[in-house]
């Protein structure tokens, strides 16, 4: 038995987090099954087995990983076909790239999408995530959020590493989709599903790349449900 545990809102189909899908996309590279588990920021007990607080956690048979990148290092571990690192060092670079998807990407996006968040979440998560998210911001998640439009250009301009990798290549991993994708992708899946705000422009190279993302295994990212 395989499982992934992801957070959800309020309608338990909506899978939005960034980190989960970053996992789900590992997965669906490794061509492995797997059970989807939702749980809401407030449902911990699935989590234990893992010593986790967060998704997403994996549960691989009685094998529990937690954390994003530590799942796609251990399914590269146990599952050989089709790598999502391809090598020692790329795996060694994934970890740059991963702090800097975090903190320029993840971190970018979340004031701008923040109170969209909040909309869709039950009442006592929805409390819980207003506390948490307005101590971290310093500010109410309205007025995080009102900041989008003067947010926006430089967030866009931020991203001009991504553009560079798809100069030569259809992704940013190459001329096939593998972990740096899925990486990035995951947080543009995040804002997809819980928001109706668009961060690129339609003639931003990473528009187009975003539209191959989602034509993957089967269109997939485009028949999830949306919480907008």
């Amino acid at each position: 038995m395989r499982q992934l545990f992801e957070l959800c809102g309020e309608n338990r189909d909506v899978r939005f987090s960034p980190y989960c899908w970053r996992a789900r996309l590992a997965l669906k590279h490794k061509g492995l099954e797997f059970d989807s588990v939702p749980i809401t920021f407030l449902e911990k007990q699935p989590l234990e087995n893992a010593s986790s607080k967060t998704v997403p956690v994996l549960n691989d048979d009685g094998t529990w990983v937690k954390e994003s990148f530590d799942i796609a290092c251990y399914l590269d571990d146990t599952y050989a076909d089709k790598p999502l690192f391809g090598s020692a060092d790329a795996r060694a670079q994934g970890v740059v790239l991963n702090d800097w998807l975090n903190r320029t990407l993840l971190l970018g996006l979340f004031p701008m999408i923040v109170a969209d968040i909040h909309r869709h979440l039950d009442a006592k998560n929805a409390a819980y995530f207003r506390d948490t998210r307005e101590k971290f911001l310093g500010c109410t998640l309205e007025d995080a959020q009102g900041t989008r439009a003067e947010r926006l250009a430089p967030f866009r301009k931020s991203l001009s590493p991504l553009r560079a990798g798809l100069r030569a290549n259809d992704y940013l991993s190459g001329d096939a989709p593998a972990w740096l994708d899925y990486a990035a992708f995951g947080t543009f899946m995040w804002v997809h599903l819980a928001s109706d705000f668009e961060p690129l422009e339609a003639d931003d190279p990473l528009y187009d790349w975003r539209e191959r993302m989602f034509d993957l295994f089967d269109g997939y990212g485009r028949g999830m449900p949306r919480a907008v």
